[in-house]
This record gives C-alpha cells, sequence and structure tokens, in this order.
C-alpha cells in the first residue's frame, strides 16, 4: 500500500528546517563545526522530530491506521536524516570536487527499509560505498550517527562498499534479509541501483529454495521460543506466532522467489487473489495499530500485549463492552482471529509455491523447501480405497478433483476422519479448497448422521485427535460444524489463570486426555491413567471433555449454560439419552471437584459426605477425576502440579467408599480411639508412661484428621523439644512427589501464631497452599504449613525450609520485627494492577458440623495472607484449617474457624462483622487501632 506525499505534508517541512540549519552557521562563516551551532542543530531537530511524532500520535488515535502510522514515522525518519546529510555535506564536512570513492548512499534496511517504523523501532541503516572507506565518508557517518544518538534513536548500523554487501549476503542470511528489504533514502542513487542489480543476479538468482527454507526454520525457532500456540493470552505481537514477524516472513519468501518489489505485485502474479491481498493488508494494518498504539502507551519499544495494557489499548482502539464479554476481550478475540487470518496467508503462500513447483520442476529447484513440502504432484498420486475423491500424495492427502465437496458436503468431515485413521496430513491446496467450500457446512451437513458419526469418530480417535480437531479449527471447519464452538474461537478471558484463547484450551485437553489414556501422563497423573483403564463408556468422557468451556462468553453461568449446549448437542452426535445426561452432568459439576479439594479441609467428614452427594455414583466419580485433572493440565504450563494433584487423589480416596457402601460408620470416640492405638503401636521405644501422657496431650479434633505417619512424626517432634525444654521446635519435610515441603512449627499458642508465620513466609518468598493448626492441651499450638516446593533436589529443598523455619522461629521469639519487613516486600505486582476482582467474604455454617467456615475471594496481592490471619486473630477466632488457591490474579482462602471457646460463629451480627473486617483486609485498608483509655 502506498500513500501520496500529501499525506505527510503536515509531518516535517524539511526545506523549512534546513534552512534554519543553516541560519544557525551565519555568524560562524557557514560552518557548522562549532559545538554551539550543533547543540542549537540538535534541539532544531529534536523539537522536528517530537512535533512530527505527536502530528503521527494525533492521526493515529483519530483515524486508527496502523500502517498510516507506521508509514507517517518513518517518512519523518527519512525527512531528518536527509536533513543531516545535507548539512554535513554542506556545513561541517565540506568538499568541493568528490573524487569517485567519495560518494555515498544512505540506505535503510530491515523494518525501517520497508517504509515502516514503529514509534520505539530501531532506525536500521547502510551507508553504501562504491569502494573502501575514505577519512571523508567515515567522518561523515559519524557524525549522522551521533546525531541520530543524540535524538535519542536506537541505531542499527554498517558502513560497507557494494563487494562486501554481494559477499556477506551470499554467507550470511541475515544480511541478506537486510539487502532484500534495502530502499534507497538519500545520497548517491546510482550507488544503491547498482547494488539492487548485483544483489539480484549474483545472490539471489537460482537460491530461492535455500533463502525459503531458512526462513521457515527461522520462523519455526522463532514460535519455539515465543510458545508455539497462537493463541497465548499475553502473545508478542512482533515475534510471536501470528504476528507482525510471519507477516514479514512471508513477505520475504514471495519477495525474493517472485522478485516483487511491492506486496500488490503478488495479486498480478497470481500468487494471492484480490481479497486475499486485502487480507494481508487488514491484517497488517490491524497488528500495526496496536505495535503504534502498544509504544505510544508504554513509552518504549513493548511488543508484549501484556494484561497491564490490553484494556487501555482495547479502549484506545474503540472496542466497547457487550454482554458476556469485556471490551478487552472483545478486542483480544479479534487479535486472535488476525492471528490466524495470517496462518492461512501462510498456507495459501506456501500451496503457490509448491503448484509452481510443480509446473516448472528442473526451474529453480524447490528440493528441500520445507518440512511440509515433501515433494511433487504427479504420478506418486495413489487414490484412497475407503475415501473416494481424495488421492494421497507423499504422506499427504489432497482432492482428486475440485468438485470433491459440492459433489458430497460430508466430504468435509470424511476427510479429517481419514486423515486421522490412516496418519495422513492435509496438502496446502486440499486446505485452501475446504476453507473456500465452508459456506456448505449447512443444518442440513449438521444434521447428517453420517457426518456426526465421522465428526465422533474424530473427537474419540486413539490415535491424534488434538491434532485433527487443530487442523479442523484452522481450517474454519469446526467452528461452522459446532457453531457453539465457533462462538468461543480465538475468546480469551481477561485473567492470569488461563494461558490460552477458550477454543486452544478445549483442545489441548482434549490432547491432554488422549495422553492420559495412552498412558503417557502415568508419572504425573499415575491415578486418572488408571482409572482411565476402567471406566465403561469413554466417548462421553471424550464429548464432555470437547463441551466443557464451551459456553464461556455468556452471561450465565458457563457450566450450567454448557450442559444445556450438551443436551442439545449429543443427540445430534448419536449419542443416547443416558450418555447425554452423563454430559450434561459432567459440564454442569466440572469444576466441583477442583472446588472442593482445593478450598475444603479434607479431613472434615462434612466435605466428603458433601462431595459424594453430588456425584451419587462410582462412574461418574472416576469420569470426574478424569476430567478435571485434564482440564486443569490444559490451561497452562505449571498449572497443574503435584499438590494439586495430591488434593485430588485424596477426594477421590475417601469418597470412594461412600459410593461403593465400604464407608466405615464409626462413631467420632472410635475414631479416636483407634487413631491413638495406631500411634501407640508405632512409640513402642517409648516408656509406657511418656505414651500414655502423650495421647492425652491432643483434642479429639487433632485424632479425627491426623494422618499415622504425619502423627509419629508429630510426636517425636515434641518429645525433643520437651527433652531440651523449649518452647519453639520446627522440623521440615520433604514431599518431591506432591510438590510441596511440610514445616511443622510447634509453639505456644497464641491468637497470631499462625499470622506471624505466614508474614514470615511472604518475607523469604514461600508461597503457602495449606495449612493445618491444632492445639494442645497444655497449652501449646502445632501448626503445618505447606508450602510449595521450587528446588528439585530434596536436600537443597530441605536447607531451603530450613531457611524459612529459621526466620519462623526468630520471628515467634520476637527477634525479628515482622511488620517492617512486610511493608518493604508489600507492593502490587505490576501485571496484577491490570485487573478489578471484587472482595467477597462468606460465612458458612452448613459445610462442617464442627467449624464455620470462612471463604475470602478477592485480587491477590503479595502479603494478604498475613493480612488475613491478622485480621482473624483481631476478631478473636482460632483457625483450625486453611485452604488457599490462587487462580491467577484472583485468589480463595478458605479459613475453618471457632470462638475462642471452640464453637460456631451463629451470632449474625458477629458473621456480618466478620465479613466486614476480612473485605477490608482484602482491599488493603489498614486494621483498625483498638481503643485506649485515658
Amino acid at each position: 500500500m502506498s500513500y501520496p506525499a500529501s499525506d505527510f505534508a503536515d509531518m516535517i517541512d524539511a526545506d523549512a528546517l534546513r534552512a534554519k540549519l543553516t541560519n544557525l552557521t551565519a555568524g560562524y562563516d557557514g560552518l557548522g563545526t562549532d559545538i554551539k551551532v550543533r547543540a542549537a542543530a540538535l534541539a532544531e531537530l529534536k523539537a522536528a522530530m517530537r512535533a512530527g511524532r505527536e502530528v503521527a500520535q494525533g492521526h493515529l488515535n483519530r483515524e486508527g491506521g496502523g500502517l498510516a502510522c507506521a508509514r507517517r514515522l518513518s517518512h519523518l525518519q527519512d525527512e531528518l536524516i536527509r536533513v543531516i546529510y545535507d548539512f554535513a555535506l554542506a556545513h561541517v564536512y565540506r568538499i568541493t570536487n568528490p573524487s569517485t570513492a567519495e560518494r555515498m548512499a544512505v540506505v535503510a534496511v530491515g523494518g525501517y527499509g520497508r517504509g515502516t517504523l514503529a514509534p520505539g523501532s530501531d532506525v536500521d541503516l547502510l551507508f553504501l560505498l562504491p569502494y573502501k572507506q575514505t577519512p571523508w565518508g567515515e567522518q561523515v557517518v559519524e557524525y549522522i550517527l551521533y546525531m541520530l544518538w543524540d535524538l535519542g534513536l536506537k541505531v542499527g548500523h554498517a558502513t560497507r562498499n557494494l563487494e562486501e554487501c554481494i559477499r556477506l549476503s551470499r554467507s550470511d542470511m541475515t544480511i541478506r534479509t537486510a539487502v532484500l528489504e534495502a530502499r534507497f533514502i538519500w545520497g548517491e542513487e546510482t550507488l544503491f541501483r547498482e547494488l539492487q542489480t548485483k544483489f539480484d543476479t549474483e545472490v539471489v538468482a537460482g537460491t530461492s529454495s535455500d533463502f525459503i527454507a531458512a526462513k521457515l526454520a527461522e520462523r519455526d525457532e522463532r514460535h519455539k521460543r515465543q510458545g508455539m500456540s497462537r493463541y497465548l493470552v499475553e502473545p508478542n505481537i512482533k515475534e510471536g506466532k501470528g504476528g507482525l514477524r510471519d507477516l514479514n516472513t512471508l513477505f520475504w519468501i514471495a519477495k525474493y522467489h517472485y522478485r516483487v518489489r511491492r506486496q500488490s505485485e503478488l495479486v498480478s502474479k497470481g500468487v494471492l487473489s484480490r481479497a486475499e491481498y486485502n487480507l494481508f493488508v487488514k491484517c497488517e494494518d490491524f497488528l500495526w495499530a496496536v505495535r503504534c498504539h502498544l509504544h505510544y502507551l508504554t513509552g518504549r519499544p513493548e511488543e508484549r500485549l501484556s494484561f497491564d495494557v490490553q484494556r487501555e489499548i482495547a479502549i484506545r482502539l474503540g472496542y466497547t463492552q457487550h454482554p458476556g464479554l469485556k471490551d478487552v476481550e472483545r478486542f483480544m478475540k479479534h487479535y486472535f482471529l488476525v492471528a490466524k487470518d495470517v496462518g492461512d496467508l501462510t498456507r495459501i503462500l506456501c500451496s503457490a509455491l509448491e503448484a509452481q513447483h510443480v509446473k516448472s520442476p528442473h526451474g529453480n529447484g524447490f528440493t528441500g523447501l520445507m518440512l511440509r513440502l515433501k515433494g511433487p504432484r504427479g504420478p506418486s498420486a495413489q487414490p484412497i480405497r475407503e475415501a473416494p475423491g481424495f488421492v494421497v500424495e507423499n504422506g499427504r492427502i489432497n482432492a482428486a478433483s475440485d468438485m470433491v465437496f459440492k459433489e458430497d458436503p460430508v466430504n468435509l468431515i470424511r476427510v479429517f476422519q481419514v486423515a486421522d485413521r490412516l496418519d495422513y496430513i492435509l496438502h496446502p491446496e486440499l486446505m485452501q479448497l475446504i476453507h473456500r467450500s465452508l459456506s456448505l457446512i449447512n443444518v442440513a451437513l449438521r444434521d447428517n448422521p453420517e457426518a456426526n458419526r465421522l465428526f465422533l469418530s474424530i473427537l474419540t480417535s486413539r490415535s491424534q485427535p488434538e491434532a485433527t480437531l487443530r487442523a479442523m479449527n484452522e481450517a474454519g471447519v469446526l467452528g461452522r460444524f459446532v457453531p457453539d464452538f465457533g462462538k468461543v474461537v480465538a475468546m480469551m478471558q481477561f485473567n492470569m489463570y488461563h494461558h490460552y484463547t477458550v477454543d486452544e484450551h478445549l483442545l489441548r485437553s482434549i490432547g491432554v486426555l488422549a495422553e492420559i489414556e495412552r498412558g503417557g501422563a502415568e508419572g504425573e497423573n499415575p491415578l486418572a491413567t488408571q482409572l482411565i483403564k476402567s471406566i465403561q463408556n469413554r466417548r462421553v468422557l471424550y464429548v464432555a471433555m470437547f463441551l466443557h468451556d464451551i459456553a464461556k462468553g455468556r452471561p450465565e453461568d458457563h457450566s450450567i449454560a454448557g450442559a444445556k449446549i450438551a443436551r442439545k448437542v449429543c443427540p445430534r452426535l448419536g449419542l443416547s439419552a443416558a450418555e447425554t445426561e452423563t454430559v450434561a452432568w459432567l459440564i454442569e459439576h466440572h469444576l466441583d471437584m477442583s472446588t472442593y479439594a482445593q478450598s475444603r479441609d479434607l479431613s472434615d467428614r462434612k466435605t466428603i459426605d458433601d462431595f459424594a452427594q453430588i456425584v451419587q455414583s462410582l462412574e461418574r466419580l472416576k469420569l470426574l477425576l478424569i476430567l478435571t485433572v485434564a482440564d486443569i493440565r490444559a490451561v497452562g504450563p505449571g498449572v497443574f502440579n503435584g499438590w494439586k494433584g495430591q488434593l485430588l487423589r485424596t477426594l477421590y480416596y475417601e469418597c470412594e467408599p461412600h459410593l461403593t457402601g465400604g464407608h466405615s460408620q464409626l462413631s467420632r470416640k472410635e475414631v479416636v480411639i483407634d487413631a491413638k492405638e495406631r500411634l501407640l503401636d508405632k512409640l513402642t521405644h517409648w516408656t509406657t508412661a511418656e505414651r500414655q501422657s502423650y495421647v492425652g496431650r491432643h483434642y479429639p479434633a487433632y485424632w479425627m484428621r491426623a494422618e499415622i505417619d504425619r502423627a509419629v512424626a508429630h510426636a517425636e517432634l515434641i518429645r525433643r523439644a520437651d527433652r531440651k525444654n523449649d518452647k519453639f521446635a520446627a522440623e521440615v519435610r520433604t514431599h518431591a512427589f506432591e510438590g510441596v515441603t511440610e514445616i511443622t512449627v510447634l509453639a505456644p499458642d497464641h491468637p497470631r501464631l499462625l499470622s506471624s508465620i505466614a508474614g514470615a513466609c511472604f518475607v523469604t518468598g514461600a508461597n503457602i497452599v495449606d495449612a493445618q493448626i491444632d492445639t494442645t492441651t497444655d497449652g501449646f499450638a502445632l501448626d503445618s504449613i505447606f508450602v510449595s516446593r521450587e528446588l528439585p533436589d530434596d536436600a537443597d529443598e530441605r536447607r531451603r525450609g530450613e531457611r524459612i523455619t529459621d526466620l519462623i522461629l526468630k520471628t515467634l521469639r520476637g527477634e525479628t520485627p515482622l511488620p517492617d519487613h512486610i511493608a518493604k516486600k508489600a507492593n502490587m505486582k505490576g501485571r496484577m494492577k491490570a485487573f478489578r476482582v471484587a472482595a467477597e467474604v462468606l460465612v458458612n455454617n452448613s459445610w462442617s458440623d464442627s467449624y464455620t467456615v470462612v471463604e475470602v475471594s478477592g485480587l491477590d496481592r503479595p502479603g494478604l495472607l498475613y493480612e488475613l490471619t491478622r485480621a482473624i486473630a483481631g476478631l478473636n477466632l482460632n483457625i483450625a484449617s486453611a485452604h488457599i488457591s490462587t487462580f491467577g490474579e484472583r485468589v480463595v482462602d478458605v479459613f475453618y474457624v471457632t470462638d475462642l471457646t471452640g464453637q460456631k460463629i451463629s451470632n449474625i451480627s458477629r458473621q456480618e462483622t466478620i465479613r466486614e473486617r476480612l473485605t477490608e483486609a482484602v482491599e488493603g485498608k489498614p486494621e483498625p487501632t483498638p481503643a485506649t483509655s485515658t
């Protein structure tokens, strides 16, 4: 796309600027060498650059054209360089009769060579000489560079003669790409034209195969660094998949192979249709608009579209909120759809390149063009017996004729099923034909029994269902065949928990599920791997997995709305009424197991009773466990960990006997007696007096939930402390598989004990995920704190735990003033500031028979657990257990509490006080100071 010079008339008046600089030399005999003249000239240049950038930003804000902004900034930069060059030659390094060696062309390369610049872009320059460098040339280059640096610009530069440019272009692909995009700015234009001619004849000719392979390899490596998915919710707009660099790569390849100077020439070459070219321009314009806004907003060359800037850019681009979707979510959905279009354009170009290779196989030699273009079409094409109308060529499936989908639209689904079953990939030409045939996917095809049977076969495939479904999604088939899925394509959720768009998450969850079924996740998910072998109906699991988040972005609860969608979609796919009901139930309750496991006390019998009442059958429990594991693992790297896995396994094993009739109905008294006897059996090396004395030191609540191994460790810790007459003691135990480290602290009981421990953990950077608090009959507290593991080696992690316990004990002994440390560290993280999460406090007496359960949710921030536990202590409440869960920027902390007499909080007025005070703590309001008497 070209812009008339008149479009840039308001950017800078170069002639007037030249005149101003010349006038500065009037008192110096026309010379600009004096330092005062240089300083004044620099001030004029800065003013012109600042004014021009403000004009460009004004146009961007009013008109929204991204490419126009980038070209305006490039034009501004061109004119500044021309003015500096002319000033250097006329007033600083005058030369009246230049020799043939004293010539120079100033050339833009890289992105600047394309005539586009973002506000924070580097300015890449080539100073082109005819022969070797001369003192005059060296001085001029140095003057220009220092002026540009003093203007605050980041300049990439090289000074080379013609022969060096050609020689280096042959051996270095980066330099070759830079010269490919070279654009004349100022100086000796004939010198630049000579470079272009030599580059075409001596470098480019006959080497397109090597160049294309190198550029595609570069692209693949870049995608690996940035994250292979184009649907990461904080994308890199320049380097990420589907970003500007991918568009650049497309044009580099096209420019190199087809020898075009402008993108529009690809239409006349038959590479792109007019509509595809318009799509190219539309994508480029949108990405440039986002990039320019991003640079202006941050004041730096920021390329990552992070959460803290997404909302502001959405507003600048004019996006508004719709029911179920925030303004920022609508903006990001548009971004991801553009990224998908960039992928489509890549496939179109690859297809065109291969088609040309077929027509002239002995021409430019496209051998090994790229990994996915493995060989020519021709006599090697073999018909596929199971799928008339399709052929296979070198492991890639293609259409035998362009009418294959018009003749039978079911082929739009069948082709993917065949590719999955026979392990073929789809030819780029076939993908183009599919894309052009999408209008054939209508109500009749969606209701076609054979089409639905084929789709269900793909979804429940035992080979690679994720890859096949992703290919369907990339081709646009999946969203049309399942319209509710189409609504979540490219949809992001504006939070820090989900790493991918909704459709990408759903596809990845199918991939995780298939991996579990193949046994590939046995080390990480042993229970899910074991259970999936025994489930009675695997297709209900796969269908539920595919649909579990399909109602995201709607005003109503997505679990309930998703169950409604499932009741419509499942019969269409051929599921029975019973299967449909199971799928709907799994979707409606797909968050329940995670919620109970992470936010409830699993040692409290009421928790297990309540969860068993929801599940009601062992088969549903198995299905829900597997679905929950796959769902969490598909959220993003590192979200699922050993601790979450342990919590889910514990909930499963505790709930299983309730559903099989094997649950023991022992009375509370019998459970306590049994727990004491099992511990005594483990302490045979103690004296009888020690054993009997010890079991009397714990209240019944301790015996109701203490696991035998942990009870033995507690007993030994307390015995050691007694023998040393030490009131404070601690022990560290590592749990590698669970991904946590357990810290047990023994100390005199005190209302603010857990708060002090939480504060010490925060200061040391330890992240508490769970806590069990017990008191002894002789006035001590026994607190077990579980912190996230950070180091792979047990010995290193134990030493880390000991450093944490050292600060905890110093804090409890009063040796370390904790509030001072907290104040220094408790600053809101930058990304967190982008989010608004309303604080909510629930006080519930129905979740436990013995405790009041307080659930606190809100925006996570450093030191929040410390503030909450301080506030709870200030409310004269005892904490029996604490369960900490974070979901990106949102935290959910659950406390099982009693009053100081060990009773539930039943007084309505006191419950309201708890809600008010804890809400203030979440919002960061200071704790009220107790009144003092005078």
